[in-house]
């Protein structure tokens, strides 16, 4: 006869459950360093926003090293739009002027303090850092297309010795993406490049980008194409055969160039689901789309 459970009971044995779904993978990223971009609309939602650093909390207080690279697209925006300017793209870059540099890391500089606030109100303690301190960004001038869109840097180097002794000293570190070029000149930096140079140049078992989509589709109107896991040398052949166009091609070449300087897996996730973190690194199916180079280590389940 099986044993009777009330409600209760029955509620905490289902939390129990997934406390031991997750021991294996707690065990094996134990100490590992994972960065984290956090993006899109899980930044302009204050109930999300909170979801987002309370799950990378616990990513720390169960013995992972994150680092949170942060973006401010939408903000910076703003403030633009107030100085009676109105944003400009191109190949999905922001044309960044003298004014609009000042802007933006003003406003990512405040991002960053905001988001240190949120984690120490969890008891843990933060700091913000920019791309500039420590000389840990180093960039040169992007010229997509050959055509000069102002301050905007690639990264060409990085120093991450800010973010261990961050590390090494129990910080939660989070990143403002600004750069400097060889003769200090500051540049903005697309927040999804510089989180995978950053993650290749801390040896990051786990680079993870928040997102506004569920993941990666081989055909983006079709939800039954969704790709759960993939190798790099697959998604290197779906970009060459022109199946990712948009804005996902640079977040996937982002994606395959962390894979291939080491990180061990990448992940898009949808970051407007609630814990879409947690349910991504903590369960055997996952939610969003992992990228790996070989097949060891795999523990979600097909």
């Amino acid at each position: 006869m099986e044993p009777y459970l009330n409600k209760e009971q029955s509620e905490a044995q289902r939390k129990a459950e997934v406390l031991i779904e997750a021991l294996p993978y707690i065990q094996t990223f134990n100490r590992k360093i994972i960065v984290v971009k956090y993006g899109g609309s899980a930044m302009n939602d204050e109930e999300l926003q909170r979801s987002v650093i309370r799950d990378v909390t616990l990513l720390k207080l169960v013995g992972f090293k994150p680092i949170i690279v942060h973006g401010g697209g939408k903000a910076i925006s703003s403030w633009v739009k107030k100085t009676g300017k109105e944003a400009q793209f191109i190949n999905g870059l922001r044309v960044t002027d003298a004014e609009t540099m000042e802007i933006a890391e003003m406003v990512l500089g405040k991002v960053s303090k905001d988001l240190v606030t949120m984690v120490s109100e969890l008891g843990v303690r933060a700091v913000g850092i920019s791309g500039k301190d420590g000389g840990m960004l180093k960039v040169q001038k992007k010229l997509p297309d050959g055509q000069d869109i102002g301050f905007v840097g690639e990264v060409t180097e990085v120093d991450p010795k800010v973010l261990y002794d961050a590390l090494e000293n129990d910080y939660l570190p989070i990143v403002a993406p600004i750069g400097m070029d060889e003769n200090y000149q500051t540049y903005n930096i697309n927040a999804d490049e510089a989180a995978s140079a950053i993650a290749r140049a801390v040896g990051a078992d786990k680079l993870v980008y928040l997102t506004d989509i569920a993941g990666l589709y081989k055909d983006i109107k079709d939800p039954s194409t969704f790709i759960s896991r993939i190798n790099v040398t697959a998604a290197e052949e779906l970009i060459n055969k022109g199946y990712i166009g948009g804005g996902m091609l640079p977040k996937l070449t982002n994606c395959t160039d962390a894979v291939r300087g080491g990180v061990h897996r990448v992940h898009i996730l949808d970051g407007r689901i609630p814990h879409a973190i947690l349910l991504e690194i903590f369960t055997n199916r996952g939610i969003g789309t992992v990228f790996y180079e070989t097949d060891d280590f795999i523990l979600r389940e097909d």
